[in-house]
C-alpha cells in the first residue's frame, strides 16, 4: 500500500477533493452514515470506513479503484450490510463503496433460464420481476441480500439442498479488478473449457480479489406444486435421521430446516406460531401434484418411523410465506431471547452421515452453557448455526461463547467438515481457515498477491499477509 495513507489518519485531501468533484453527494464522510457502513450484524465492534462512496455505474467503480489506488487507501466493498462475519467492516479504514444504487436487472433469457444482473440487485427484487415469466432464483440466505454481496460469500441458505448454492447459480461475472481493468469471467453457455475458471476464483472472495458489478445468473422455472409442512421428534437423531434416508432415497426435497426446542420458543415469541416445543424440521416440497404427494408420502413414513409426530401443513402461498418468514427471522428470535442481547451465529458444516453426531454433542455442551442459545440448520446439506444471545457488557459470557465456538469448529474439523457452510471467513474464521486448509492458504495469498499486489481490496479479510 503506498505511502500516503494511515489508516487512523483520514483520508489524504486529494482523494476527498477528487471524489468530491466526481460523486458530489454521493461521496459522504458524515458519522451516522460511515458508522452504517462500518456496522455487522453480529458481535464484532464497529469499525466505521474513513467515506463512503455510492457508485452507479461499472464505470464508477473503475474511477474510485483508480482513484483509490493512487493514492495508496482501501476499498471495501459494501451491498446490504448483512454478513455476519465482519466481512464488511473498514479494519484499515479507507472508503466503503456502497454498490446498493447498481439495482438494474440488464437482461432475462427465458429460453436459456438465466438472467444478467447488476450486483446491488436484491434477490428479492429479482423474484419479483421474474415471477410473471414463470421463473425464479432460488438461492435464499434468509435476508433480503443483494447478488453481488452473495457471489461475494458464495451464500447458500434454504433451499441449498435441491437447487445448490452460488457456486452452482453463478454462470459469470463482470469484475473491476484492482488495477482498474473491467473483466467478464465467462460468455453464457451453461459450460466451458475455456482456461482457468475465474468465475469460482472470484465467487466466494468476499471482494478481496476484485470488485463484482454485474451477475449472470442460472434460473428456474417456478414449479407447479409447492408444499410446506413442519414436523416435531422427540429427538435431534431422530429428525436428522429422517433427512438422511430421504436423501438416500433420493427425494429431491426443495428446502429441509431443522430447528432444535430453544429455537422453536424463541420463534413461537418471536413470530406468534404455535409450534410443539420440541425439535422441528421445516419441510418445502417442489414439483408436479402428483410427484409432490409421492414425496411427501415417503417423507412421512420416515418421520413416522424416526420418532416424528404429525404434520403440520402450510399448502396456501400467504401460509408458506408465514412460515419460511418466521425461520428466516429466527436469528433475531434466537437474540432476542435476552432483552438488549447481542448475537454470535456459528456456521459448521460436516458430511451428513455424521451431522445427528455433530449436533447432538453440541447440543449437550449448550445445556451446560449458561449463555442461552439455539440450534437450526440447513440439515439437508450438513450445515447449522448455533445462535448465542450475549450480554454485551459482560466479557465472561463473550469468552465462554469463544470456547464453546471453538471447540465447535474442531468438532466439525475432526469430522472432515468445515468452519464455514455459507457465512464465509471474514474477520471471525481465519485462524480456523489455516487450520481447515493448510499450505492452501499460502496459494490463496499468492493469488491475493498477484491481483491485488498493493493490498487495497477489502485488506484484512479471509486472511493476514
Amino acid at each position: 500500500m503506498g505511502e500516503a495513507y494511515q489508516s487512523g489518519d483520514g483520508l489524504p485531501v486529494e482523494l476527498i477533493g477528487a471524489l468530491a468533484e466526481r460523486f458530489g453527494d454521493r461521496f459522504q464522510q458524515g458519522d451516522a452514515i460511515r458508522l452504517e457502513h462500518g456496522r455487522s450484524e453480529t458481535h464484532f465492534a464497529p469499525m466505521p470506513p474513513d467515506g463512503v462512496v455510492f457508485a452507479e455505474t461499472t464505470d464508477e467503480v473503475v474511477a474510485v479503484v483508480n482513484l483509490c489506488r493512487e493514492a495508496g487507501v482501501p476499498i471495501i466493498p459494501f451491498g446490504a450490510g448483512t454478513s455476519v462475519e465482519g466481512n464488511t467492516l473498514a479494519v484499515q479504514g479507507g472508503i466503503s463503496l456502497d454498490l446498493s444504487r447498481m439495482i438494474r436487472i440488464v437482461a432475462v433469457n427465458t429460453d436459456d433460464f438465466d438472467c444478467v444482473v447488476e450486483a446491488g440487485v436484491r434477490r428479492e427484487q429479482l423474484n419479483e420481476y421474474l415471477r410473471d415469466q414463470g421463473l425464479f432464483f432460488p438461492i435464499d440466505p434468509g435476508a433480503n441480500a443483494t447478488i453481488g454481496g452473495m457471489a461475494s460469500t458464495r451464500a447458500s441458505g434454504t433451499n441449498a439442498v435441491r437447487y445448490g448454492t452460488m457456486r452452482e447459480a453463478v454462470l459469470g461475472l463482470t469484475v473491476v479488478t484492482a488495477d482498474g481493468r473491467v473483466i467478464r469471467t465467462s460468455r453464457r453457455a451453461r459450460k466451458s473449457s475455456a482456461g482457468y475458471d475465474l468465475t469460482r476464483l472470484f465467487v466466494g472472495s468476499e471482494g478481496t480479489l476484485g470488485i463484482v458489478t454485474e451477475v449472470t445468473l442460472r434460473l428456474h422455472p417456478i414449479p407447479e406444486a409447492i408444499s410446506a409442512a413442519t414436523c416435531s421428534f422427540a429427538t435431534i437423531a431422530g429428525a436428522v435421521d429422517t433427512v438422511v434416508q430421504s436423501i438416500q432415497l433420493g427425494i429431491p426435497l426443495a428446502r429441509v430446516e431443522i430447528l432444535d426446542d430453544v429455537q422453536i420458543r424463541a420463534v413461537n415469541s418471536w413470530s406468534k406460531l404455535d409450534l410443539p416445543e420440541l425439535t422441528t424440521l421445516f419441510f418445502e416440497f417442489h414439483g408436479s401434484e402428483r410427484y409432490v404427494a409421492e414425496q411427501v408420502e415417503t417423507v412421512k413414513e420416515l418421520a413416522t418411523a424416526n420418532g416424528g409426530g404429525e404434520f403440520r401443513w402450510a399448502h396456501r402461498t400467504e401460509e408458506r410465506s408465514a412460515l419460511w418468514k418466521a425461520r428466516h427471522e429466527a436469528y433475531y428470535a434466537a437474540v432476542n431471547l435476552r432483552p438488549g442481547a447481542i448475537g454470535w451465529a456459528t456456521d459448521v458444516c460436516v458430511p451428513i452421515s455424521r451431522l445427528a453426531e455433530c449436533i447432538a454433542e453440541t447440543k449437550r455442551e449448550l445445556e451446560a452453557s449458561s449463555v442461552p442459545a439455539t440450534i437450526l440448520g440447513h440439515v439437508g446439506d450438513g450445515n447449522f448455526h448455533v445462535v448465542f444471545s450475549m450480554d454485551p457488557d459482560s466479557e465472561a459470557e463473550l469468552e465462554e461463547v469463544k470456547a464453546i465456538n471453538a471447540r465447535l469448529v474442531r468438532r466439525a474439523l475432526d469430522m472432515d467438515g468445515t468452519c464455514t457452510g455459507e457465512h464465509g471467513i471474514g474477520l471471525g474464521k481465519q485462524q480456523w481457515l489455516e487450520e481447515e486448509l493448510g499450505d492452501a492458504v499460502d496459494l490463496m495469498r499468492a493469488v491475493k498477491m498477484a491481483l491485488d499486489p498493493d493490498n487495497i481490496l477489502n485488506p484484512g479479510k479471509v486472511f493476514q499477509l
